[in-house]
């Protein structure tokens, strides 16, 4: 079995809704992501597939969507205040825990065509989730 992985950094702030720890405050994150595709086969270029092909798709998608914005719960007071100052927010249905982040990466990757294995997002240098799958 091939596999290759690609990171991909991007910054995001949030807060979790329900929580009783310092997290539910609104604050932020140099994010790392780390998107690992396999196969039991190369493609004709002889790879697994190419990491230029993972950053144009994922990390396009990740600065478009989510790099430099609020990631918050769809309930959440914030999102509407922050919409209507034209701040940039991504809604999500659940709280926007790392490992929703990972499972988001994940699903996103998956239904760009690419056999992902595992997402795993580094929150903090010593702090990370991974969410994975068969391809």
């Amino acid at each position: 079995m091939y596999s290759v992985t690609k990171k991909i950094e991007f910054c995001y702030g949030h807060r979790l809704l329900d929580y009783d720890g310092i997290c539910k405050h609104p604050h932020g994150h140099n994010a790392v992501a780390e998107i690992e595709v396999r196969s039991g086969s190369l493609d004709n270029r002889n790879m697994v597939c190419d990491f230029s092909d993972i950053k144009r798709v994922v990390k396009g998608w990740v600065d478009r969507e989510l790099d430099h914005k609020m990631i918050l719960r769809e309930d959440d007071p914030l999102v509407g205040p922050l919409q209507q100052l034209g701040e940039p927010v991504f809604v999500v249905q659940s709280n926007p825990t790392v490992e929703h982040i990972a499972k988001l990466l994940f699903d996103y990757t998956h239904s760009q065509g690419f056999p992902v294995v595992r997402v795993t997002v580094w929150e903090t240098p010593t702090s990370f989730a991974s969410y994975g799958g068969k391809p």
